[in-house]
């Protein structure tokens, strides 16, 4: 969706990220909103009750949207850059002073052990790819680094595996598995539950360990 940070010989690679590419297309800008909000200082208080960071923690925050977790990093004192691919996200994390830069989630243009943690609250839906956008995510986190991340759940009423851009709606086992194949251990889960205009929706949160 961004850019790829690599030039590959091989037409097959390059079919690939042509077809990333075009996928720019589906992609909506976040505003903030009152459940959102509410939910995202929910799981970070438990986060940070769960498996607390010390003051000045370098943070990845994965489609940080219009800057709504970045704005609790930045509270807790920690170190915090997002990534997003909309230009009118981008441009209101600006304003509002964050460090946010237009980077694709399954090529994360970072340095190995880069971050303490990497917080992906309802991005990962939205890769082709999850094991490969995984893998990225297990690279650029220190040993024994945290991963948040934050799904919605398939077959409720808001039915969210037919959401344009949700590529990879699938069932909790299928995601602990690939995240455990992907080099993490699960620390804990959380089952969210609440009620929407369509009817019971469910999002599921993991809060994993990279293994050394």
């Amino acid at each position: 969706m961004s850019q790829s940070p690599f030039v590959s010989a091989d037409p097959r690679a390059g079919r690939f990220e042509a077809f990333i590419d075009r996928l720019r297309d589906d992609v909506y800008p976040e505003p903030p909103s009152e459940q959102h909000t509410e939910l995202s200082r929910h799981m970070w208080a438990l986060l940070q009750k769960t498996v607390p960071l010390p003051p000045g923690s370098r943070v990845l925050d994965v489609g940080c949207g219009q800057g709504l977790a970045l704005e609790l990093f930045r509270a807790a004192g920690h170190k915090a850059i997002g990534i997003t691919i909309g230009d009118e996200d981008l441009a209101a994390c600006a304003a509002a002073g964050f460090e946010a830069l237009d980077m694709d989630q399954s090529y994360l243009d970072f340095a190995d052990a880069s971050f303490d943690l990497v917080w992906c609250r309802h991005a990962l839906e939205h890769s082709v790819a999850p094991y490969f956008t995984l893998a990225g995510f297990h690279r650029v986190l220190t040993a024994g680094g945290i991963l948040y991340v934050e799904v919605p759940a398939p077959d409720t009423a808001c039915r969210h595996e037919t959401n344009p851009n949700h590529y990879s709606v699938l069932g909790r086992a299928a995601w602990v598995s690939l995240m455990q194949r992907s080099g993490f251990d699960v620390v804990d889960t959380a089952t969210i539950d609440f009620a929407v205009p369509a009817g019971p929706d469910t999002y599921w949160g993991f809060i994993l360990r990279r293994r050394g």
